[in-house]
């Protein structure tokens, strides 16, 4: 009855595109309709060609990387692999349980990061080689990336003296006002200096402010949604990161934002000079037709297109990823056809750069 209300959004879109390629459903949900496709999607459910696996290798899923915290004993990944299978399922390293001061019950998440690693998590040193430890524990799962969800992009690049008494006035629960974002900030560059070791694509995604209603926080939870976009720096957060390890061409810093105006002013600039940077596609509020043509009007003059990485999508939804990954062709290739109608694209190029927007760019990035 309600299905009406979704008109215009994105949401739609996906949906009707999963009900008619994946389940057949080719009349629009309604009222009237609502008991056929209950029926329908219970039907085809039950049988063995829409079991994961079988999904998977029909929409022709080349990798999906799943998001695990730091202290995941990723046991699905290990039953997946002792299975047999030959899907790619692997992990990404996400450990904001672990490094964020503000998350519930972080002082128990760093003694039991201590307790799986056998590092000792109440020095700063032995923190960080419990880090290492993971990451190596990750990788022996085909991890690529880790994913760093902060409410800001600041960065910081403290002296060791200085990260060591910060960490321990955490660690001791003395800490001060400010003290918990900028021990986020010091653990992105720490985190930078990890992927120098081992490899792993740093994917940063801030300027959501999470949780945003105290009454829905207190009944559910976090993560039950109201998370916010906020307006977010870039220029000025970044820079004790990229005078760390900006320059270094080895290494991939994937940005993800929330605030479009930081699209021509902010992040396309620092993707076309520093080798470290990409740009990752429009996220969340943003992952729609328009936010996809505003993402490349507004970055394609300053960073071009190898500077991003393509599509990759972030659903939850299993059955919705090849709707998500249909609409970004479309809006990608739409742009592309604006480009050589208005001459600013030779013809012959736009088919290479289709390929390479949907496909090529994320699996060279994410070094799949």
């Amino acid at each position: 009855e309600n299905y009406h209300l979704l008109r215009g959004t994105p949401s739609r879109l996906w949906l009707d595109h999963t009900f008619e390629t994946v389940f057949g459903l080719d009349h629009r949900l309604s009222a009237g309709t609502a008991d056929h496709y209950y029926d329908t999607i219970a039907e085809c459910l039950a049988r063995p060609e829409f079991r994961p696996r079988a999904l998977f290798e029909r929409f022709g899923i080349e990798a999906i990387s799943t998001t695990d915290g730091a202290l995941d004993d990723l046991r699905w990944h290990a039953a997946i692999r002792d299975s047999g299978w030959p899907g790619r399922v692997v992990p990404a390293y996400r450990p904001d349980a672990v490094v964020d001061p503000d998350f519930e019950g972080f002082a128990g998440n760093l003694d039991r990061l201590g307790e799986i690693t056998g590092c000792d998590t109440g020095t700063w040193a032995g923190y960080l080689e419990a880090h290492r430890a993971r990451r190596a524990f990750f990788r022996e799962y085909g991890c690529t990336s880790s994913d760093h969800g902060h409410p800001t992009a600041r960065t910081e690049d403290l002296a060791p003296a200085e990260a060591e008494a910060l960490f321990d006035r955490i660690r001791a629960g003395r800490a001060g006002a400010g003290d918990a974002e900028t021990f986020r900030g010091q653990m992105l560059t720490e985190m930078a200096r990890m992927s120098l070791d081992d490899g792993l694509v740093l994917q940063i995604h801030p300027g959501s402010w999470r949780n945003h209603s105290a009454e829905t926080h207190a009944r559910f939870g976090r993560d039950k949604g109201f998370d916010i976009p906020t307006r977010t720096d870039f220029v000025g957060a970044l820079k004790p990161l990229l005078d760390a390890v900006g320059m270094h061409a080895d290494l991939t810093i994937v940005l993800f934002m929330l605030d479009e105006t930081t699209l021509a002013r902010e992040l396309a600039p620092l993707a076309g000079v520093y080798p470290a940077l990409r740009l990752g596609p429009p996220w969340w509020f943003f992952d729609s037709p328009e936010g996809m043509r505003r993402f490349r009007e507004l970055t394609t003059e300053t960073a071009g297109f190898y500077n991003t990485v393509g599509f990759n999508d972030d659903t939850r939804a299993f059955c919705s990823i090849p709707a998500r990954h249909d609409m970004a062709r479309r809006a990608d290739c739409a742009w592309l056809a604006t480009l050589v109608a208005t001459g600013r694209l030779d013809r012959d190029e736009a088919p290479e750069l289709a390929r390479e927007l949907a496909h090529d760019l994320a699996k060279r990035t994410y070094r799949l």
